[in-house]
């Protein structure tokens, strides 16, 4: 190998380790709250929002730097070549870098409490973080369990969504919840996906992930549920009342969905072939985000 390739191929498996796209899930919840505190109420503050997207970032960044330290100690990410921890081989560093972000990240919401002398966003944060602590950190390790996709739900669900409408109205709202639901499936679509292509090394490292419990081919199947129950919940919404008309527009990423559902019906038991879907799955929940975001900001509910 030439030094050419090898600093691609180190460039490569960098930007695995960084995994930008997921950081669309600290993007979406914030987003889709803000969006429905408009249409509900027309109040929309910018620098809170700002604020709030800045501090979520860095959580997630927080979220995924530490589990590569937590798995580290599990070997399960020993043939993970763009494992943060395998990439600079120092752990500590990596760990404090981690625990930095996290500070910061809650710093910026601590920002937001005391511009509003209200301190109930900090605390949905604080349950978020402490969810997410509780699925890799020691010695809960509850996705090594299979509650990871639970936890997903809670806390990049009606969690974050919740705490980004609260920021921008200092109440809740039953509309709020029944959106946050919608994304708490759709993100936990992406972390379900990540399973199937690792199932031999979650087995050897004692992980009950879904797709070791189910098997891959019920878990194909459970997979187009959930993906069907995103559309199914939009529709119901819309027609009690809880969303606008215009969020129906989520339809548009009918395409992706059917193009996710598919990859992995095809090859579930086949790790090379699939180990994409979870690109897949975050492609459909950006376009179904995006959708929802879009319908939500130009119309008025009640």
């Amino acid at each position: 190998m030439t030094l050419n390739q090898d600093i691609r191929e180190n460039q490569k498996l960098w930007l695995a380790a960084v995994k930008p796209p997921i950081y669309s899930v600290a993007i979406v919840p914030i987003a889709v709250g803000t969006a429905i505190a408009f249409a509900q109420t027309h109040l929309f503050d910018l620098q809170i929002c700002l604020t709030f997207l800045g501090s979520a970032i860095l959580i997630i960044a927080w979220l995924n730097i530490s589990n590569d330290v937590f798995d580290a100690d599990t070997g399960i990410d020993i043939n993970k070549a763009h494992s943060v921890v395998n990439l600079t081989g120092n752990k500590a560093l990596v760990f404090g870098i981690s625990n930095l972000c996290l500070i910061l990240g809650c710093a910026g919401i601590v920002l937001i409490c005391w511009w509003q002398r209200d301190w109930t966003v900090l605390g949905l944060v604080l349950l978020c973080c402490a969810l997410g602590y509780a699925y890799q950190g020691p010695p809960f390790r509850l996705g090594y369990l299979g509650l990871g996709e639970l936890i997903c739900f809670f806390a990049f669900g009606p969690g974050a969504v919740s705490a980004a409408y609260y920021a921008q109205t200092q109440s809740f709202s039953l509309q709020c919840l029944g959106i946050s639901v919608v994304i708490g499936i759709s993100t936990s679509i992406i972390l379900f996906c990540s399973h199937f292509h690792q199932v031999e090394d979650d087995l050897a490292a004692g992980k009950r992930s879904p797709i070791v419990r189910l098997g891959t081919a019920k878990g194909a199947m459970v997979l187009t549920g959930l993906t069907l129950s995103i559309y199914l919940l939009t529709i119901f919404l819309v027609l009690i009342g809880y969303l606008p008309l215009k969020t129906l527009l989520i339809s548009i990423s009918l395409p992706f969905a059917y193009q996710l559902v598919a990859r992995v019906m095809k090859y579930h038991d086949q790790p090379q072939k699939v180990s994409n879907s979870k690109f897949l799955a975050v492609n459909f929940y950006l376009v179904s985000a995006i959708a929802i975001i879009w319908g939500l900001a130009t119309s008025s509910i009640g």
